[in-house]
């Protein structure tokens, strides 16, 4: 896939949302759903979702945040299938995630499961809403999706409608850089630097962006 820029927009990302068993993954613990949104340009430009059995059960707690039950698991496809097309729709594309600490521990690990290695970063929407919409009640993907105003997409804790409202607020975030802090252009790689500047410092940092 190759990245493409227009008029300032942010190049294609791909934003990623699993539903999983827990917290960490591991021989217990793995993802059930995977979505997958192409954002270029503030446009969602494709979508990939499917459920996936990775032969672990789906504690009852879960079942009842996700709706996902381990019948459903049963019909899935196998995790490793499911992965290796995920992996294929999304190719070196730039990554997105709502918390992407926990979305990027399951990436590798499932994708681990058939040898293959991430190649590229995260952008992670809630360490750049905590710096750039600080006003927000809290940083959790569906208040910030109603505190914004920004669509709803579904049914919470389901991956397509998850990637789907973090995709959204992604092009949110953007649009609160160009116009509030006056950068012409938003890069993946500028999110990624922006995201480790600490809260008292984000002005700076986005002045002297905004100045190159």
């Amino acid at each position: 896939m190759t990245e493409r820029q227009d008029k300032g927009g942010l190049e294609r990302v791909a934003v990623i949302d699993f539903e999983t068993t827990g917290l960490s993954p591991g021989v217990g613990c793995r993802a059930t759903e995977i979505a997958v949104v192409l954002l270029e340009n503030g446009r969602v430009t494709a979508r990939f979702q499917s459920l996936m059995n990775a032969g672990v059960r789906v504690p009852p707690d879960i079942e009842r945040l996700t709706g996902i039950s381990n019948a459903m698991l049963k019909a899935a496809p196998p995790a490793d299938a499911v992965m290796r097309e995920a992996a294929e729709f999304v190719g070196d594309t730039p990554l997105v995630a709502h918390n992407a600490a926990f979305d990027r521990k399951f990436w590798d690990y499932e994708l681990g499961q058939f040898g293959r290695t991430r190649r590229q970063d995260f952008a992670c929407t809630l360490l750049l809403a905590r710096r750039l919409l600080p006003a927000a009640p809290n940083h959790q993907l569906g208040t910030l999706t109603r505190w914004a105003g920004l669509p709803a997409t579904g049914q919470a804790h389901r991956a397509l409608a998850d990637a789907e409202m973090a995709a959204n607020l992604m092009g949110h975030l953007t649009q609160v850089l160009r116009v509030q802090h006056g950068l012409p252009h938003v890069s993946h790689q500028l999110l990624c630097g922006l995201q480790k500047v600490v809260a008292k410092q984000v002005p700076d940092y986005l002045r002297r962006m905004a100045a190159l």
